[in-house]
Order: C-alpha cells, then sequence, then structure tokens
C-alpha cells in the first residue's frame, strides 16, 4: 500500500485526512507542517519539506493553502513524487505550477472529493438541457476564506457544457432592478448564478435549483463531516502515481 506525506498535517483537515487514510489502508509516514500536530499518528513530523525523505513517500496528499500546494507541487515535480490536491482557491499562476508539476509526475486535482458531490455535479449534467434556468447555493463554514466555492464552480462549468451540447444559449438574468448590488450572487460561466452563504455550523453544502414550466427540480448534497472526503482521496491516490498525468477532478475515477 502506498505510503503518504500530508500537507498541512497539524490542520483539522490534514488531521482528519491522516486518520481516514490510516484507515483505508495506507501508510502516513510525514506530517508537514509548521505547526506541530495534536497526533502524529506514527508519522515523522516535519516542518518543511527539506526535513522530508522522498523515498519514504508514494503520494503528497495536500488540503492545505494554495501556497502550500505550490511548495509541494514543486517538491513533488523534483523528487518524482505523486501529488493529489484538495485545496481550492488558486490562483492562475498557482494552477499553472500544479499542472507543470504534472509533466514530470501523476498530479490529480479536484475541488471536492465527496463522491456524493461529485455524483450530484453529474447529475446536474444530465438535467441541464431539460429546465429553462439553473441557479446555485453553496453552503460553507464562516472560515472558509474563498468564494465562491471550487465545487460550485465546476458544477457551473459542467451545467454550462451540457446545456453547449443541447445547443442552448447562455442564461440572461431577467433582473433588471438592482435595490441592493450583489442582490443576484456572482455570474459565471454560461450566466449562471452562484450564491455562496457562510455560517458557523456548516460544513459543505451546496443546492442546484432548476426551474420549467410548473416544475422545479432541486440537486442537493451535504458533507456533515470532513470524513466524508476520505473515500475520494482515497480514490484519487490509488488511481495516481509517478508516471506525468494530470487528472482534473475525480469524477473520472467514479
Amino acid at each position: 500500500m502506498k505510503s503518504l506525506a500530508i500537507n498541512g498535517g497539524a490542520g483539522r483537515m490534514g488531521q482528519m485526512l491522516a486518520e481516514g487514510l490510516i484507515g483505508e489502508g495506507f501508510t502516513v509516514t510525514y506530517l508537514v507542517d509548521v505547526h506541530e500536530p495534536r497526533q502524529v499518528l506514527d508519522a515523522t513530523y516535519a516542518t518543511s519539506w527539506e526535513s522530508v525523505d522522498a523515498s519514504r513517500v508514494d503520494v503528497v496528499v495536500d488540503f492545505s493553502s494554495p501556497e502550500g500546494v505550490v511548495s509541494a507541487a514543486q517538491w513533488c515535480a523534483t523528487n518524482g513524487v505523486a501529488l493529489v490536491v484538495g485545496a481550492t482557491g488558486l490562483s492562475e499562476e498557482q494552477r499553472g505550477e500544479v499542472e507543470q508539476a504534472s509533466t514530470t509526475v501523476g498530479v490529480v486535482v479536484a475541488s471536492n472529493y465527496s463522491l456524493g458531490a461529485v455524483l450530484s455535479e453529474k447529475f446536474a449534467a444530465m438535467a441541464a438541457p431539460y429546465f429553462e434556468r439553473v441557479e446555485i447555493i453553496e453552503m460553507h463554514h464562516d472560515k472558509k476564506v474563498d468564494a465562491p466555492s471550487g465545487t460550485s464552480i465546476a458544477a457551473a462549468r459542467a451545467i454550462a457544457a451540457a446545456r453547449d451540447l443541447a445547443h442552448l444559449e447562455p442564461l440572461v438574468d431577467p433582473t433588471v432592478r438592482h435595490t441592493h448590488a450583489g442582490a443576484r450572487g456572482a455570474e459565471t460561466v454560461g450566466g449562471i448564478k452562484i450564491h455562496s452563504v457562510r455560517l458557523p455550523g456548516l460544513v459543505s453544502h451546496q443546492e442546484i435549483l432548476f426551474g420549467g414550466p410548473g416544475e422545479g427540480l432541486t440537486i442537493r448534497h451535504d458533507s456533515f463531516d470532513r470524513v466524508s472526503f476520505v473515500k475520494g482521496v482515497a480514490l484519487a491516490i490509488r488511481a495516481v502515481n509517478a508516471n506525468p498525468q494530470l487528472i482534473d477532478g475525480i469524477d473520472t475515477l467514479i
């Protein structure tokens, strides 16, 4: 079974992934973080990549931050170690660094590793050609720093692509008067609106609302706990290796 290094291994997400992936049969050899982890879980704690022995790592799992992902991608490319990225909010330049690494090693990048979230995106793409309008509401905890979520952006792109294939025109907002700017949400690809909610107590939730004459369809997904991402991350780890490739999203792995 593959050996892992988890970047951001002291954070809540990193600690949960370490425990969950050990439960999936993987070995966690390193927890990489500037802060000391609450639980080391038989792994070696490293404050930087300079302290990591690449011969003991098959895959780096990184849900840390855009800056952390760039450092991990550069280290992986230099040392021939595969990379699984779950951090969102990457700039074009940061995304370019990750794609550059994939010319040297295998890389998986996904906005969401919840199997339910990925399936809901597939269902939405199936429904898209049959409804006149669609909007997305994404709801996350109040510590999430980027908006809209990467998951909602990916869903909008999948819906827009399905509408394009069906030769449907981009959506046009029928609202012509706005009492408060931004009340109708952010307009993304194909004119699809995304509304972002940030509240304590939430984890990760999304509703894709379709409307047509006399009916509506709501596709909702809820992650009640971060453990919901473990199965998808494990799927990505099993699929990737040191051979150069870029797997964009885990939908092709399901």
